[in-house]
């Protein structure tokens, strides 16, 4: 029994060592950093997209209803507001909430314009109609949010409650040296801000075609010519005069660059809605990212997301901005076979904040069904789990980024934004369709019945060409029915 008796002792000794050990390790020694730490300091809150606010629709009230309901609760009625100071408010006035006349309603602010509806409560000032749709508040404290600036695409609020517990907290880790400098506290974002844009990205058409399209009829040369003018363009890299160049040294067809550059247009036109509307059969994880071209020597952004197990471009834009918009477009087309997202998706993307900002959208637009985060992948060096975990999904697309611009190159930029769509579409359908994978054992992406039976790349190119008319054709009748 002695030795039992030990034993048990020693049993709740060891189990009290190793609880200590444990808060010992959890308290002093630092585990895997998940999360990286330069992402919580307020220098890099400006990077950050907040959560979603408090939005609450406008319901005009009965001010007769109320009286009655006050009546019914309370038992007793509201009196008229008794005016000691003689000063009368204009019997023409009425609360715009409620719709109370004048007896009810209380001068606010001294005669300065301002009244408040005793029924109601609610605070206007004398002229103004309550038509505002919805209330925009702080989630944190529930204060109704201040417009500040409107840009281009929306409108910036901002909640300015000095005692709001996010601002304070944001407020604590900021560098005392900058609290004492004038305007030190400008350098962070400390305030909840939410950006209401006034444009609808969800509503633009991404099926439609330009007005300018040329037609098809050859008089001079044939879809033979056209398809070797794709193929020398588009699959070698070569600019518009090279291939001039090359189909006269080659085939003895001598051709000017313009009329290249029109062949490249019009089957453009008619293979992208083919390349947009193809079903990728896209999988849970998807990367995403951004870079930079040339348009009359102004600098222009093209997007990219990718399927990170098929490699196939799913989603692309070229735009003129930086904004969240071009960022909710590509999404869109990248979105566009999925009813619902997986269960285990996730998104991969830099530290840009157009991606948070873009997925909140979607989640205010469609609700649970598109509701995702963002995984960002920051820097380029490895200083955080996230970061090791997921950099070879951001190598995918920032490889993907190279070979684009291998083939832009040549081009020495654009002349307009049409030009850099045209060569974008051509590429992309080059890309998933066409180009040999090393990811695929040297075959294409997406390998298409119809294309199989073409012998060589120029015929694949017409091939392509007719199921772009298909898919034109298909897309007019659904909109027709």
């Amino acid at each position: 029994m002695d030795i039992i008796l030990y034993l048990l002792h020693t049993i709740q000794y060891l189990y009290q060592q190793n609880c200590w050990l444990i808060q010992f390790i959890c308290r002093y020694i630092p585990l895997k950093q998940w999360a990286f730490d330069d992402s919580h300091s307020p220098k890099y809150q400006k990077s950050t997209i907040d959560r979603m606010p408090i939005i609450k629709p406008f319901i005009r009230q009965d001010w007769q209803f109320l009286l009655e309901y006050y009546k019914w609760k309370y038992g007793k009625t509201v009196k008229p507001v008794q005016r000691r100071n003689g000063k009368n408010i204009p019997e023409d006035t009425v609360c715009p909430l409620c719709g109370a006349p004048h007896l009810y309603l209380y001068d606010n602010n001294g005669g300065n314009g301002q009244y408040q509806c005793k029924v109601c409560g609610q605070t206007f000032v004398s002229g103004e109609q309550a038509t505002s749709p919805i209330r925009i508040m702080c989630p944190h404290c529930s204060h109704t949010l201040s417009p500040k600036k409107d840009r281009k695409h929306f409108i910036l609020h901002k909640c300015v409650n000095p005692k709001c517990p996010y601002y304070l907290h944001n407020l604590k880790k900021v560098d005392a040296a900058d609290l004492k400098d004038d305007y030190g506290k400008n350098k962070y974002k400390l305030h909840y801000i939410y950006r209401q844009f006034t444009l609808d990205f969800f509503q633009m058409d991404l099926n439609s075609l330009p007005k300018n399209a040329s037609s098809l009829k050859f008089s001079k040369f044939d879809s033979h010519t056209m398809s070797l003018c794709l193929t020398l363009h588009v699959n070698l890299g070569l600019s518009l005069r090279k291939t001039r160049q090359a189909l006269l040294d080659l085939y003895n067809i001598s051709i000017s660059h313009q009329q290249i550059a029109n062949y490249c247009k019009t089957a453009a036109i008619c293979i992208k809605p083919f390349v947009d509307n193809y079903d990728y059969g896209a999988g849970d994880v998807l990367t995403a990212d951004e870079t930079y071209i040339k348009i009359r020597g102004i600098k222009a952004y093209v997007w990219f997301i990718m399927d990170a197990a098929k490699r196939s471009i799913i989603g692309y834009q070229v735009s003129d901005n930086r904004g969240v918009g071009p960022c909710i477009l590509a999404m869109r087309m990248a979105f566009r076979h999925f009813r619902e997202l997986p269960h285990k998706f996730r998104f991969i993307a830099d530290g840009y904040s157009a991606y948070p900002l873009a997925a909140q959208q979607f989640f205010h637009k469609f609700g649970n069904k598109f509701k995702f985060s963002i995984t960002q992948v920051i820097g380029l060096n490895n200083d955080d789990e996230v970061s090791k975990e997921f950099r070879p999904y951001k190598q995918m697309i920032e490889r993907l980024n190279r070979t684009y611009k291998a083939s832009y190159r040549p081009t020495n930029g654009f002349d307009g934004i049409d030009g850099a769509n045209y060569d974008l579409a051509l590429w992309v359908a080059y890309y998933n369709f066409l180009r040999p994978h090393k990811h695929t054992n040297f075959k294409p992406l997406n390998e298409v019945d119809i294309l199989k039976g073409a012998d060589n790349m120029p015929g694949k190119w017409q091939l392509l060409i007719s199921l772009g008319q298909q898919t034109i054709l298909n897309l007019q009748k659904q909109a027709s029915v």
